[in-house]
Order: structure tokens, then C-alpha cells, then sequence
């Protein structure tokens, strides 16, 4: 896998076969693609045109191309939910969630004051994101505002597009990632001022989650986000049963775990709640009723034995979900990985039901439809005309299975299920960043 840094034309174009979104999340399609792009104002590459491209060549006669028969060109991959800081934490075992922090997680996390240490994993991170073809990501720091400055000056220096913030926990937390109230809420906003909008850079308040935070800081972190109402919220909620009882003990006034974030100012568009699991239709009446949106994440709810998302009670009752990683609770970087977790727990884990989430659905959730859950929608996750063109070059021939089996695919989505099934970093030939000049 190589990511494009190389100067390109003003306007490029690139053939291949293409695969992009409408604006119902249904598939586009070309065997014989084209794709142009060319800077905005801003510097930044977006997408001019996309189609076949028998019909679009004509109107771009002297346009530069780079061919690429026998690739699919795809919009990048957006993961909703990663922590960088736990780059190292992957495969790590544990009976459950709370013992896998208490372990593992938080003595990884304490090492992120140093300013060193944060920025070689955050360089580790971005090369890994980039080798599994995303290309634009949600992701936790820690509680330290290092690890910060250390993700968002990388990111910059690659010109990603790329959402993270200081985690906030003051409760309930070990020495080395606990912090204090008042200065974690002064560091948070002087983060905001310093990075939320600069080039492809946004910023999350982020609550770890309400067992680690006091009353007053999930209160400050409220009054931040009414103050900052274009940055993100990210936090976790109803991942697993004895947090679920922890949280409640701890803020008893609440109607649910849910609830909690909502009666402190955390629920609205553009925050993000990891994992969702334990809803009863009230809550998810709440994520809608209030814009908000989960980042499902099905291989770590299936690592730590959390439960299974269902997907039917979202779609039933109608808020917003896209997937995500969850590294390092998650298993893999892979959105490969991710997708086919996704699609084992809609088998197996809604039986009753029988749902099936299908090739096409799932790409969607991990491309445009995470993005739309980010309020970002037509910007990434897609390679629709002025999306920013992010997008990664596949090879269905790869390896010899998955040459063996994309051969024999009779439509688009056998050919999407081939590579969800098969696929790895391996498929990921080429990571293009837009911001590359």
C-alpha cells in the first residue's frame, strides 16, 4: 500500500472502475470509470466529476489520467470511533470492559503526558489508518492535552480530515489519566481555540465516559458545547451491563445512562456516542430526537463480550449510526474487519428478525453514511462532484482467493460481499489524501 503525496496537475483525472453513493445511499458503479479532481480555494483536491467514462472523457480532452485497469477506486473509509492512544492496547485479554480500562488501558494512557510518546504513535496511528484505506476518523486522545497537540500536528502535517479531543476525566480514574476539574474545561477550550477548524481539523468534546466524570465537569463540558456548537461531542454510553449499573448509581436522578449526557448538555447534532447497545426505545427516541448518533462498533462489542447493537430497534424508531473501529478495544484497524463483524452481528445477534445488512449497506455505514452521521455529509465519504476526494485504489485481485473469487462475481454486490468477507489492508493498493498539494 502507498499513500499519494506526490504533486499532482491542477486537474487529474483517474480511470478505473469506480464505486461512489447517491443521495439514498444506493451504490453508483462504473466498470470503466473516471474521476476528476482538482484544488479548491482552500487547497484542498475535490471531486469535478465522476461517471463512466466513455461518457464523461469527451469533455475533458486534454486532461491528464492516470489508468489503473483492473482497480476499483472508492471513497475513503470514515471510522466513527478509534483511540489512538490505545495503538498498543489491541489484543489484549480480558474478562470484560471495565477490568480490559482497568489492565490494560489506562497504564497505556498514562504514558501520554510525554510529548515524545505521543508523537510517535500518533505518526504509528496515521500510518496505520492510512494502510486500511481511511482516511478520515473520530478518534480519542487521552486525558493528557499532549497527545493532542501530538494527533492534530501530525494529522496537519499529512492534511487529513480528522475529529479528536482531551478526554475528560476527572472520577473515578487511576494517578496518570485522572485530571482536574476545572483546568481539564480550561484545557479544553484553549484546545478548541488552537485547533477546531485550522486546515481539515475538527475538535470533540470528550467526556470519557459518566462513571469517569463529575457532575461539574459533564456540566462544563455541556457549557462548552453550547458555546462551541459547530465542534463534536464523543463519549461512550450502554456499552456493557456493569457500567450500565455503575453509571445509574452514580447519577440516580437520571431516567437512563443515556440520560445523563442529555441532562448535562451533551445530546444535540454532531455528537457521537460510542456503542448504543443497551437501549430501551426511549433512549433511542432521545439520539433522535436530539440529532445524535452512535458509532457501532462490532468487533470490540464482540472482543469485550458487550452485547449486540440492533439495528433493527435504531432503524425502527429512527436515529443515525454509522461504523466504526474502536481500536483498541476493537480487533482490527481493517473496515474490512469492521463491515463483516457488522454483518455477523445483524445475523446472528437479531435472529428473530432476520436481518441482513447488505454488501451495499454496509459500505455505505463506513463510508458516506458514517459522514452523514458526522454532519459531513457531501464532504467525505464519498466521490460525488464537490466532495473532497479522499479515496482509496482497491486491487480485487489482491490475493489469490480474493482474485480467485471477485473473478467469478456476478454483480455489484457479490463483488463488495467477496471483499468484505476476504478483504484486509492487503485489497488497500493506494491511500489519496485531498489536501495534498
Amino acid at each position: 500500500m502507498t499513500t499519494e503525496y506526490t504533486p499532482l496537475p491542477d486537474t487529474q483525472g483517474w480511470r478505473a472502475a469506480l464505486l461512489r453513493f447517491d443521495a439514498q445511499g444506493q451504490a453508483q458503479y462504473d466498470s470503466d470509470g473516471l474521476l476528476v479532481t482538482a484544488p479548491n480555494a482552500q487547497g484542498v483536491r475535490v471531486v469535478l466529476a465522476a461517471g463512466s467514462y466513455a461518457a464523461l472523457a469527451p469533455a475533458y480532452p486534454n486532461l491528464p489520467v492516470i489508468h489503473l485497469p483492473g482497480r476499483i477506486i472508492a471513497p475513503g473509509f470514515v471510522d466513527l470511533h478509534i483511540h489512538y492512544p490505545q495503538t498498543d492496547v489491541i489484543g489484549s485479554p480480558a474478562e470484560g470492559l471495565l477490568p480490559w480500562l482497568e489492565n490494560y488501558t489506562f497504564p497505556h494512557e498514562s504514558q501520554f503526558h510525554d510529548e515524545a510518546h505521543a508523537a510517535e504513535v500518533a505518526e504509528f496511528f496515521l500510518d496505520e489508518l492510512a494502510r486500511n484505506g481511511v482516511t478520515t476518523a473520530l478518534t480519542f486522545a487521552t486525558s493528557h492535552a499532549a497527545s493532542v497537540d501530538a494527533l492534530f500536528g501530525a494529522a496537519q502535517r499529512r492534511g487529513l480530515r480528522l475529529i479528536t479531543g482531551k478526554v475528560l476525566q476527572d472520577s473515578h480514574s487511576p494517578d496518570g489519566v485522572r485530571d482536574q476539574t476545572e483546568q481539564s474545561l480550561r484545557d479544553t477550550e484553549a484546545l478548541i481555540a488552537r485547533w477546531h477548524g485550522v486546515d481539515r481539523l475538527g475538535y470533540a468534546i470528550t467526556p470519557r465516559f459518566a462513571p469517569s466524570c463529575s457532575a461539574a465537569q459533564l456540566r462544563g463540558a455541556g457549557e462548552l458545547a453550547a458555546a462551541h456548537p459547530d465542534v463534536w461531542i464523543q463519549s461512550h454510553v450502554a456499552e456493557n451491563l456493569d457500567e450500565i449499573a455503575w453509571a445509574r448509581s452514580l447519577f440516580p436522578d437520571s431516567r437512563s445512562y443515556l440520560a445523563i449526557y442529555d441532562d448535562h448538555g451533551l445530546m444535540r447534532e454532531r455528537a457521537l456516542y460510542a456503542h448504543c447497545i443497551h437501549f430501551d426505545d426511549d433512549d433511542r427516541a432521545l439520539m433522535r430526537d436530539r440529532g445524535a448518533a452512535a458509532a457501532v462498533s462490532p468487533t470490540s462489542n464482540l472482543f469485550l463480550g458487550s452485547g449486540f447493537f440492533d439495528f433493527v430497534g435504531a432503524d425502527r424508531v429512527g436515529f443515525g449510526y454509522g461504523l466504526a473501529s474502536d481500536v483498541g478495544g476493537g480487533t482490527s484497524f481493517s473496515p474490512f474487519h469492521t463491515m463483516l463483524a457488522a454483518y455477523n452481528v445483524g445475523r446472528e445477534g437479531q435472529l428473530k428478525t432476520g436481518l441482513s445488512l447488505s454488501p451495499q449497506r454496509l459500505w455505505w455505514l463506513h463510508t458516506a453514511g458514517a459522514a452523514q452521521t458526522l454532519g459531513l455529509a457531501g464532504v467525505v465519504g464519498n466521490l460525488q462532484p464537490g466532495c473532497e476526494a479522499d479515496f482509496i485504489v482497491l486491487n480485487p485481485a489482491a490475493t489469490p482467493l480474493l482474485a480467485r473469487r471477485t473473478a467469478q462475481a456476478h454483480n455489484l454486490d457479490e463483488l463488495l460481499f467477496a471483499m468484505i468477507v476476504l478483504g484486509d489492508d492487503r485489497l488497500v493498493e493506494q491511500t489519496v489524501i485531498a489536501a495534498v498539494r
